[in-house]
């Protein structure tokens, strides 16, 4: 078993009369949370400033459409959001069909000033 030693520090308190006893794992404590104070202010700011795009999506891309595959459905590229990259091209790709559904693709919508990503789905279909 490891044992762990603590200095204690002795800290006159004139309101109480008494001597305040702190060990030294308290002092490191307080000490670290004085530290990341301004810093837990700051950063989600700044993530949150990068974490949604504010300007609208670029063009989509041009990309070859491989010929059509029985049972499957071509989903085409679009461009994702990355926080530290910025806008990130995402290849198309084959998704297997579902029986009675039907694809609807991926796309970016302007909602309240801010660009939101509605990713692909599967939806019923009616026909």
């Amino acid at each position: 078993m490891r044992s762990v030693s603590t200095a204690v520090i002795l800290r006159p308190s004139p309101s109480l009369g008494v001597t305040e006893m702190l060990s030294r794992r308290s002092v490191l404590k307080a000490t670290a949370a004085l530290l990341t104070v301004p810093l837990g202010i700051a950063l989600p700011e700044a993530a949150q400033a990068q974490s949604a795009p504010s300007n609208r999506p670029p063009a989509p891309r041009r990309e070859p459409r491989p010929p059509a595959r029985r049972g499957y459905t071509w989903v085409s590229g679009h461009w994702a959001w990355k926080p530290r990259r910025g806008w990130v091209w995402t290849a198309g790709h084959w998704e297997e069909n579902r029986r009675g559904f039907e694809f609807v693709g991926p796309r970016w919508v302007l909602r309240r000033g801010q660009w939101v990503y509605e990713p692909g789905r599967w939806v019923r279909s009616w026909r």
